[in-house]
């Protein structure tokens, strides 16, 4: 029996304003769960297990959707476009699992880490493990460009998330740099997602850079909406750990514009609380419009990406696939906006 789109996005931990963009691509999206699913055939015995809990935990899937309604937003959708949704997603994935063991979280999509479940040790080696995974399918693109691409964000991944490490609890740290951080560690993976289905379907140069500023302005604005939930969310909503942000003294947008926003004496006592890693201080205070509204204000930033994101597509027409990726940034959007203070 036919998943219905929005059950089948349920089920990938994707529900309200998000669900109704995957209808375009649903079946293609069917099939890169399946092919998911059936990597772990790929691995020895000995630790298949450990890579099918890494894996089977759903997600909500959007840089395998970006690839896909960006692929049949310039051309027919083939099985290199699903080839290329599985890959973007096992880098995720990979992703995910460092960042657990980082933040010593415990609980993602409803259910232990793997570090909570087997320790730091192994889940380090089981996140390299799907990392290069994903890139030894990239080698199977006749293409070497689309294999280049590939590696090349990989590394733009792992070297974001490492200068976020090496800028924990640093109080000097700019807008600027922040903003090049998550760039490199959220908004390059979209925007390779985004580059590479227009790349498959032989799009013009010109649409396929449109394509990707929009996957980047895109997956900037999701990590902003990322960081605002982490300290203003719910974890029985969300179904994993939040507030690792502020204990492991990752400075997110939120913070810093309170930081930016604060009077010299206010501010004292803000990066002390930030820096002893006080959850509900710091949320009251960026919920507090004597503060000027730290949170709304990173959400409107974060709503002004989507619009320039969207204004990018103009030029490009309109079809199905094309009105979804639009309808991405407008669910993004409401998504932002629940979280308004």
């Amino acid at each position: 029996m036919k998943i219905s789109a929005n059950s089948a996005a349920t089920a990938n931990g994707v529900a309200g304003p998000l669900s109704r963009v995957f209808e375009p691509v649903q079946t293609q999206l069917d099939e890169v769960d399946r092919r998911i699913t059936a990597q772990t055939a790929a691995f020895d015995p000995a630790i298949e297990g450990y890579v099918a809990y890494a894996i089977g935990g759903g997600g909500k899937r959007l840089r395998p959707l970006l690839a896909l309604l960006s692929g049949g937003a310039t051309g027919s959708l083939g099985s290199g476009h699903v080839d290329l949704a599985v890959i973007v997603e096992l880098i995720h994935l990979a992703t995910l699992v460092h960042d657990d063991i980082m933040d010593e979280a415990e609980r993602r999509r409803s259910q232990p880490t793997v570090n909570a479940r087997w320790g730091n040790s192994l889940s380090v080696l089981l996140g390299d493990v799907l990392f290069a995974h994903a890139l030894n399918l990239a080698t199977d693109f006749d293409d070497t460009r689309i294999s280049r691409t590939i590696a090349r964000t990989a590394t733009e991944v792992c070297s974001g998330e490492m200068i976020q490490t090496q800028r924990r609890f640093d109080l000097q740290l700019s807008r600027e740099d922040y903003f090049r951080i998550i760039g490199m560690k959220t908004g390059s993976l979209f925007a390779c997602a985004a580059e590479l289905g227009a790349v498959i379907s032989g799009a013009p140069e010109e649409t396929v850079a449109r394509l990707k500023s929009f996957g980047a302005r895109i997956g900037t604005a999701y990590q902003i909406y990322d960081d605002c939930l982490d300290v203003a969310g719910s974890e029985a909503e969300t179904g994993k750990t939040l507030g690792t942000d502020l204990r492991k003294g990752k400075l997110t947008l939120p913070v810093l514009t309170l930081l930016e926003s604060a009077s010299t004496f206010d501010r004292e006592r803000c990066c002390s609380l930030v820096l002893e890693g006080k959850l509900e201080e710091v949320t009251a205070l960026l919920q507090n419009s004597s503060t000027d509204g730290a949170l709304d204000k990173s959400i409107e930033t974060a709503a002004e990406l989507i619009r320039e994101a969207q204004a990018g597509l103009a030029p490009l027409g309109t079809n199905q696939h094309l009105d979804a990726l639009f309808g991405l940034g407008e669910a993004l959007h409401e998504l932002l906006e629940q979280l308004r203070s």
